[in-house]
């Protein structure tokens, strides 16, 4: 059951929290307007648009990036206060165990986890894809990118298809080939000069084609030059379509889905997702480690006072963030598994909370 001392200490931690929110995020979007402005009046884009399609949605956005360094932020701030006012030498002459403290902070701490885990797998994705949406529309046009070259899909288990040039102004594709496997003997192969979209969603014509099928020590060629080849593929033109903010324009369920889908087709961009899927999760589970750091290096009354552990927290809340990009570039760029590089901030920020811990009981 609660104490009166755990329900004081609950109550401090979310309203210093909810405020440090509302504070950040105010100055978030008193930066973000200015650099937007001289798009927002040359561009198409209606007042009704920039309020609701765009800064509505930027709130939650920024709010996901940043709770963990607001938890940090707020521990900090008010235990400091708490140090400094002797509180913890009354709460600890009570008979209070240093580390019973701590119940308290990590009850507001699994809350805001909680909240934050739920929202950055079902809010956040939500209204981040009406954002991801608008800035694709109006700001960053860039973001859409064509496979053109140099192509291939799995289009099933044994089929992959190649492609040497894709164009998007006429769906169509040069030197296109088609190999069949079964059990990972290659059985036949289709080789066209052109393959082109002749009705949505994946009817194509092949144009100008020969076939070869092979069994064993028997081989068949086929040739049909000049001629034409209807057929159904599992293949779609948003196939070759990519936005580089692909991840943000998707929720979680929707990404688990398209992860599969990718992986089968075998693009690579399937490795994205994966990272951002364990980034969400990975990013709420480290309130409850800054926390705990929060609490360590800020329990302890300093003659310095409040300006130098707040100093301390925002190195800490640099280094994790400097430490989370890297992990998350690492995990796309590197082979590597991309669960143990995005968790890998959160076991090393772990690790420096229990030694933290320590010597702070001490």
């Amino acid at each position: 059951m609660l104490k009166l001392i755990d329900k004081y200490i609950i109550k401090k931690y979310l309203g210093t929290f909810f405020y440090t929110m509302i504070l950040i995020t105010t100055i978030a979007l008193v930066v973000d307007f200015p650099e937007r402005i001289d798009k927002f009046l040359s561009g198409p884009m209606t007042l009704h648009e920039i309020i609701f399609d765009y800064y509505l949605n930027f709130i939650p956005w920024i709010n996901g990036l940043l709770w963990p360094l607001f938890a940090l932020l707020s521990v900090i701030f008010f235990t400091s206060r708490m140090a400094k006012d002797t509180e913890f030498v009354a709460i600890l002459s009570s008979g209070i165990n240093y580390y019973r403290i701590l119940v308290p902070y990590m009850i507001a701490a699994s809350l805001i986890t909680v909240i934050h885990l739920y929202a950055n797998n079902v809010i956040i994705p939500k209204s981040t894809k009406i954002k991801g949406d608008f800035e694709n529309k109006y700001l960053y046009k860039s973001q859409k990118k064509t496979l053109s070259s140099k192509v291939f899909f799995y289009l099933d288990p044994n089929t992959v298809a190649y492609f040497d040039y894709y164009r998007k102004r006429d769906t169509s594709a040069r030197d296109f080939r088609l190999e069949k496997y079964d059990s990972n003997e290659l059985k036949e192969i289709l080789v066209a000069n052109r393959i082109k979209l002749k009705k949505l969603p994946n009817t194509w014509t092949i144009e100008d084609y020969y076939i070869r099928r092979i069994n064993g020590l028997h081989e068949e060629l086929n040739i049909q030059k000049g001629k034409k080849l209807d057929t159904i593929l599992n293949l779609y033109p948003n196939d070759f379509i990519h936005y580089e903010n692909l991840p943000m324009l998707m929720t979680s369920s929707e990404m688990r889905e398209h992860i599969e889908y990718e992986r089968q087709k075998g693009l690579s961009s399937a490795n994205n997702l994966v990272v951002e899927l364990q980034r969400r999760n990975a990013d709420p589970i480290s309130i409850l480690f800054l926390t705990l750091i929060g609490f360590a290096i800020s329990s302890r009354k300093s003659r310095e006072g409040i300006g130098l552990h707040l100093a301390l927290g925002v190195g800490i809340g640099s280094l994790y963030v400097l430490a989370s990009k890297f992990s998350i570039t690492f995990a796309n760029s590197i082979d590597i598994n991309p669960v143990l590089a995005v968790w890998l901030p959160n076991i090393i920020f772990g690790i420096i909370a229990i030694l933290l811990l320590v010597r702070g009981q001490k």
